[in-house]
């Protein structure tokens, strides 16, 4: 195969991998096909020479992602302890192979259980005091602001949305979280479920936490509560179950002040994945109904501006 096949085209079969990973000929191999991305394919392979993940680029990521600072990130934030160390980096293939972490994949429901809250937010808490700088830096305003300018650039038109408006919120709730770039942390910025892993049982000697994070795509220096603010805008569970699991993370540390400052930072990550889906709607092959799924984030972030200025008295 023309190492300029586009992997997304093929069957992923043994002699791709092994195309892939010649160091692994002559070890019987298996494949299994992994749920979970949206937009990339994700596989398992596993052997006497190792068990890996195979991440194929989907089609125009690269719009979005800069996949030399993801394959540097996903280096850093492996000595770290939370996340799979980097196996090979192929740009040419558009190709990211890591250490597969076996174990259960968590769903939303998951977040509800109070035995799990230490070891969910465990992880996120070692990446944000770790003091590992990260080559990207997002601020959450300035990625809204550029998800903006590409949808422009790509002439999408959605008039049924007022996108500068909420922008002009954002730029008021930016001014008064007043988080300075020098403050931003190691950050995950995509802390969906899915990018939970528990890890099983039989291999938690092998494992030095129980729980890990996965898919490093949007990493970068940000404001801590922007991480946070991330994860409960996708798991969406109820302002107590918020309460708990920030009281795990906080360790009886500045609780108001963290909450408070999350509250701020909910609407910027709905209005990040809105605009993000509004431009996988127009370019993506995939059959994924982009449209509907970025309407409910453009209106969970309306309804949080609005939480916003009811709870804390604020004209935004």
């Amino acid at each position: 195969m023309s190492d300029t096949a586009n992997l997304l085209d093929v069957k992923f079969s043994e002699d791709v991998f092994l195309e892939l990973m010649p160091e692994w000929k002559g070890s019987e191999i298996k494949i299994e096909t992994l749920n979970g991305g949206i937009t990339n394919k994700l596989y398992r392979v596993c052997s006497k020479k190792g068990d890996v993940t195979v991440r194929i680029y989907g089609d125009k990521t690269e719009v979005f992602i800069d996949r030399d600072l993801e394959a540097e990130t996903i280096k850093k934030i492996a000595q770290i302890g939370i996340s799979s160390g980097l196996i090979k980096y192929i740009p040419k293939r558009r190709v990211t192979i890591v250490e597969f972490i076996p174990g259960y994949i968590l769903k939303n429901s998951d977040f509800f259980k109070g035995e799990l809250h230490e070891k969910i937010v465990r992880p996120i808490r070692k990446i944000h005091k770790s003091g590992v700088v990260l080559p990207r830096l997002f601020n959450p305003l300035s990625g809204v602001k550029e998800m903006y300018r590409i949808l422009n650039s790509l002439e999408i038109s959605c008039p049924e949305f007022d996108i500068e408006g909420v922008i002009k919120n954002l730029e008021k709730l930016s001014e008064i979280a007043n988080i300075p770039e020098s403050e931003f942390t190691a950050s995950h910025n995509d802390l969906l479920a899915d990018n939970f892993v528990l890890v099983e049982n039989g291999y938690r000697e092998k494992y030095k936490e129980p729980m890990y994070l996965i898919d490093w795509e949007y990493a970068g220096m940000s404001p801590r509560y922007y991480d946070l603010a991330d994860m409960f805008q996708e798991i969406l569970v109820p302002r107590d179950v918020e309460k708990k699991l920030i009281e795990h993370y906080c360790e009886g540390k500045e609780f108001e002040k963290t909450l408070y400052l999350i509250d701020l930072f909910k609407p910027f990550p709905d209005i990040y994945w809105f605009l993000w889906s509004m431009i996988q709607h127009n370019i993506s092959r995939i059959k994924f109904d982009f449209y509907n799924y970025g309407k409910v984030k453009y209106e969970n972030a309306k309804g949080n501006i609005q939480f916003i200025q009811d709870k804390y008295s604020l004209k935004i």
